[in-house]
């Protein structure tokens, strides 16, 4: 479908996913330009720095001259003036997975990191242990993996990484938009109810997962978390080739004499009873050495040599908010995470405690997403956040948006923690917070703020508190 184009306009240019499209498209040359109403740093100065215009604000004019392709973001729905433009003057356009297929994943060994948690984490460290060896993947990521600088790359190798989002695609595709992807290779970490605003139960979710595993061929591969129970169930099922991978028995490939550092950890990955390389990742938890088994696996399906699995894995640096160290204050570690589903935040936490066993570990939590406002994690959070030795809630973001039989009641969290040995308060994410946490803290302590949104720039602001 690429014949014959030479520019396109992205409606909605500004979020993380259409900023990177973006960047892609004009890297292959395209003319690119687009529109959003949030035109600000830092998706503001990359686009600008590209040489991609960016129009503040919806208006049909700015469709003028008509462009050759649109593309719309998925946050876009009816009534906004470019979209009903779009489709009284019958513009050629389609969503960003769609984009992303026919551009960039169609010539390529498509390679689909899935999963309710771990998706930007695994997938940034598929890419690097590709680049590292040498193998120039392409890749588009929702988040900033720190070796590369930045979430996309168009790349001259075989390979294209993606970020296997199941969430929908546009207002016109309610599909999810790793069903774009034409997956080659499929890594499965996890699966459990998450993005309650577009999916009604669990079930609905496996029946995309389903759909996903559906579409990988015979020649390729599914590479699946056995210590995952649904994943299990629904591997069961694939025309592919499937490999295996966890910390329990029964996976082809799983981890022995684990041990932590300060800097990272160190264990032998297994190829079934064999020692396949003794890795040191710069990482922390279970969750992270799943994530290291599911690319080794992968990689190793992809032909790299143990070698080269082992110095990609040894010298892959993190992304951007998965743990992110952003200084200390008053001599206590502060830290910076996107955890939000009840599942991250153990992980999070608990490779926190791993990490620093005799710290004194503050959980800051805003419950930002669609899932996290509602009852039904109620147990879960409790169960996660009094892995913690103090905890603080804010209020629910945006709560009219959850209906308030369905809203998760922070007050019985905040009773059930403490009956669990642990203080837990809610407060703002302003200047109360700052001045609870410089009476709270201490030498020695660990603060881990958790949220999908920037928690009112707080993880920066109490670095000036002296």
């Amino acid at each position: 479908m690429n014949d014959g184009i030479k520019s396109v306009y992205l409606i909605a240019i500004c979020g993380t996913g259409m900023t990177a499209l973006a960047g892609l498209l004009k890297e292959k040359g395209y003319a690119v330009s687009g529109s959003d109403m949030n035109v600000y740093p830092p998706m503001s100065t990359f686009l600008a720095e590209s040489g991609i215009s960016v129009h503040s604000g919806y208006d049909e004019a700015h469709l003028d001259p008509a462009p050759d392709l649109v593309v719309i973001g998925n946050s876009m729905s009816r009534g906004n003036p470019e979209v009903e433009a779009v489709l009284d003057r019958k513009l050629n356009y389609i969503s960003l997975p769609f984009a992303l297929r026919e551009f960039f994943i169609r010539s390529s060994y498509s390679c689909v990191v899935a999963g309710t948690h771990g998706k930007t984490t695994t997938s940034s460290l598929l890419a690097w242990v590709l680049e590292s060896a040498g193998r120039d993947p392409g890749f588009f990521i929702g988040g900033i993996p720190e070796n590369f600088g930045r979430g996309f790359k168009v790349g001259d190798g075989k390979y294209f990484v993606s970020e296997g989002d199941e969430y929908d695609s546009a207002f016109f595709d309610k599909g999810s938009k790793f069903l774009h992807y034409l997956p080659d290779l499929v890594i499965l970490n996890n699966i459990e109810f998450d993005h309650a605003d577009i999916f009604g139960s669990l079930d609905e979710i496996k029946v995309a997962f389903r759909r996903l595993i559906n579409q990988i061929p015979r020649s390729g591969h599914l590479v699946s978390c056995w210590d995952d129970p649904i994943v299990r169930e629904l591997s069961q099922n694939t025309f592919s080739g499937l490999t295996t991978f966890g910390l329990a028995d029964g996976a082809t490939w799983r981890a022995r004499s684990l041990s932590y550092t300060e800097t990272g950890m160190e264990f032998d990955v297994l190829q079934g009873p064999d020692v396949f390389a003794r890795v040191r990742p710069q990482l922390h938890g279970e969750h992270m050495v799943r994530n290291c088994l599911a690319v080794t696996a992968s990689c190793a399906a992809m032909g790299l040599t143990a070698d080269e699995i082992r110095q990609g894995l040894q010298s892959f640096k993190n992304v951007r908010r998965r743990m992110q160290f952003k200084g200390e204050v008053n001599g206590a570690k502060v830290f910076d995470d996107f955890a939000h589903h009840p599942t991250e935040i153990k992980a999070t936490l608990d490779a926190v405690r791993a990490r620093y066993p005799d710290a004194r570990i503050f959980a800051l939590f805003e419950p930002r997403t669609a899932t996290s406002k509602r009852r039904i994690f109620e147990t879960q959070f409790v169960e996660a956040l009094s892995v913690a030795d103090h905890v603080v809630l804010t209020p629910l973001y945006a709560e009219e948006k959850v209906p308030q039989n369905e809203r998760l009641p922070l007050q019985q969290v905040v009773v059930e923690i403490e009956q669990k040995g642990v203080p837990c308060k809610v407060l703002l994410a302003d200047d109360d917070m700052l001045r609870y946490l410089r009476e709270q803290i201490a030498p020695g302590d660990v603060v881990v703020f958790m949220s999908n949104g920037d928690f009112n720039q707080i993880p920066l602001k109490i670095l000036n508190i002296t």
